[in-house]
């Protein structure tokens, strides 16, 4: 689409009642952010940005022109989950010396806060491995930061984020996930914050779709490793045994042309949805069983109080010692079916013996509860992918974080049941697409509240028109 930059695009009417000029100038304002809107699902690009190949989208033209279309710094999008809130910042890298004169002191001092620590307190960190440098976003170059916290410490956050002085330089921010609702009677108490919500799966589509195009390895899938092939490990490993999975390695995959495929969103629950187009995507399941429930009976089972404790120990676990196989109940495989003996039958089947739970360990409890998660999603997932008749099965989310032996079980369990016909696919930036999606979307919403703010003040009307939300 081609853009369009019309002269005082963002003049806003006056307080007093508009004039004619007035009028006009408001109605080329909302003409050109209209034409401009940042949409990763039409294809347009409203944020300029470095493709794969190294080339900038034409709409660089407009970097040095598009400065009065801009919001204000700092630019966020935020995705508040039920288990942990993802957090994007986009820090400028192109700002000239009398820029940064002028650029107020609260601004510098958030700046210097998110970009120079790795942690914030004991729960909030930064995944400096994540950055992506050299990023175009509405005619600014910059870094993108990618920052999480549990939302349990949401009364934290809000109070550093008034203490850095956050509200004086904004007037809403971004927001997805149930936490935007749940939350924003606080934002706008603690720090005057507005959050301008925007549909999950928008904002995950949105924030998919944009990462893509910066990486060529933001994609990737699990295969065998060459000691072994994918035939050789289907006839003699089950997608429980350690043979299977512990054997396949990580590989780079081309998801340029990426339609049609299923997206599996595991948070805190699971959402399935089938993507056939850029517009053209519907949720066709889920699960209530995702990560929120692995955490929560890791701690109740072992102990532990934070996801990575739990992934640790059930990478150091075994879970045959606490799940019953199909061995246990047949003595062997059962041919008939062609279930291999070490299938799990019943998950957490052998704990009804006081002999068995007397014998199991922290790390096998845990091993069994990953597993358990891991086999049910990636049943819900190939069923749906069957129904749909569609091959490739994105898995994403923060589950996935620092979990290889989730990836990995979840490969090979889809490798394994479909003969080779399905392919499970991972993304780098796993639980942030949301956030991204909201970061990409903040300056169209942002404008046009601000547009619809001026205009609610004018207005004669004797009744208020109600605010956008930004929800559907």
């Amino acid at each position: 689409m081609r853009l369009h930059l019309c002269e005082g695009c963002l003049a806003v009417a006056p307080k007093r009642s508009p004039s004619f000029k007035t009028r006009r100038r408001t109605f080329k304002s909302r003409h050109c952010l209209n034409e401009k809107r940042y949409s990763a699902m039409d294809g347009s690009s409203y944020s300029t940005r470095t493709s794969k190949s190294g080339r900038q989208s034409s709409s660089e033209s407009l970097n040095s022109n598009d400065t009065n279309c801009q919001p204000a710094m700092p630019w966020f999008g935020m995705d508040i989950g039920g288990t942990l809130t993802k957090l994007v910042y986009f820090e400028p890298k192109d700002s000239s010396k009398r820029e940064l004169a002028r650029e107020a002191e609260a601004l510098r001092n958030i700046r210097r806060y998110l970009t120079k620590n790795s942690a914030y307190g004991k729960t909030g960190h930064r995944d400096s491995h994540l950055q992506i440098e050299n990023v175009m976003i509405r005619g600014r170059r910059g870094t993108l930061h990618f920052i999480r916290f549990p939302t349990s410490e949401m009364g934290a956050f809000l109070c550093l984020a008034r203490s850095r002085g956050m509200g004086a330089l904004l007037t809403s921010v971004c927001a997805t996930g149930g936490g935007a609702f749940k939350f924003e009677i606080d934002f706008k108490r603690e720090v005057n914050l507005r959050l301008t919500k925007l549909d999950e799966l928008d904002a995950l589509i949105a924030g998919i779709l944009y990462i893509d195009t910066l990486s060529n390895t933001e994609c990737y899938y699990y295969a065998p490793s060459r000691n072994g092939d994918a035939e050789t490990l289907q006839n003699e490993s089950s997608p429980v045994s350690e043979e299977g999975p512990s054997s396949y390695t990580r590989h780079p995959f081309n998801f340029s042309d990426p339609y049609p495929f299923i997206i599996v969103n595991i948070g805190s629950g699971v959402s399935v949805l089938a993507v056939r187009g850029p517009k053209d995507y519907r949720r066709i399941s889920g699960t209530s069983l995702g990560g929120g429930t692995f955490l929560g009976l890791c701690c109740l089972l072992t102990g532990c109080r934070t996801f990575e404790e739990a992934t640790s120990l059930a990478a150091a676990g075994d879970n045959t010692k606490v799940d019953k196989l199909v061995r246990d109940i047949y003595g062997g495989d059962y041919a008939r079916f062609g279930l291999p003996g070490d299938l799990v039958a019943s998950s957490f089947g052998q704990m009804n013996s006081s002999d068995r739970r007397s014998r199991v360990s922290k790390e096998d409890l845990a091993r069994a509860t990953l597993v358990t998660i891991t086999n049910n999603i990636g049943s819900i997932a190939r069923l749906c992918a069957l129904n749909e008749k569609i091959e490739r099965v994105v898995f994403c989310g923060n589950f996935l974080r620092v979990n290889p032996i989730a990836m990995k079980l979840l490969a090979f369990a889809m490798d394994y049941w479909s003969k080779g016909t399905l392919k499970a696919l991972f993304l780098e930036h796993e639980g942030y697409f949301g956030a991204v999606g909201c970061l990409l979307k903040f300056d169209d919403q942002e404008s046009l509240n601000h547009t619809n703010d001026s205009d609610e003040s004018n207005a004669s009307a004797a009744e208020p028109t109600p605010e956008s939300s930004g929800s559907r």
